[in-house]
């Protein structure tokens, strides 16, 4: 298998919109924050101290992630999508493996992410990783996000 994380590049961008829309329109409602940071990634993300990562698989870009920066030692993981046409064949535990690691290096302190109880198969791999359930914020950016969870590094 041909598996590598690479940095976001400007020419990605689509990509990152195109997979994270996939998801939310086939389960829930894309609702303005999603458009706010999918639609213009680069400003939003990546020109405020975050990061975002893509899962190339046999040169075809397969998955991707988000860090969105809360503050100097704590931030989201979010944005976080796989193609249907790879699922099954861990790239999600691939890229959560690289982002806790990449965290780590940067010697953040805490990963937060938001959630949904019906997502199934990524609680259960966030979990997996040592995520922890913690009390979701009463002003939570998405109406889909039921649960927070984090894990300190």
């Amino acid at each position: 298998m041909a598996f590598q994380v690479i940095p976001f590049e400007l020419q990605y961008a689509k990509h990152f919109r195109d997979l994270n829309l996939q998801w939310i329109q086939e389960k829930f409602v894309v609702e303005p924050k999603d458009r706010t940071l999918l639609e213009n990634c680069k400003k939003y993300i990546i020109e405020t101290g975050g990061h975002i990562f893509f899962a190339e698989y046999n040169g075809d870009i397969a998955g991707c992630f988000a860090f969105i920066k809360l503050n100097n030692e704590v931030y989201e993981l979010g944005k976080m999508a796989v193609d249907p046409n790879y699922q099954g064949i861990k790239i999600g535990q691939k890229l959560l493996d690289f982002a806790i690691n990449f965290a780590k290096k940067e010697g953040w302190h805490r990963l937060v992410l938001y959630s949904s109880t019906q997502l199934d198969t990524a609680l259960h791999i966030y979990r997996k990783y040592g995520f922890k359930e913690v009390p979701i914020d009463p002003d939570s950016q998405y109406i889909r996000s039921d649960i927070k969870m984090e894990l300190s590094l």
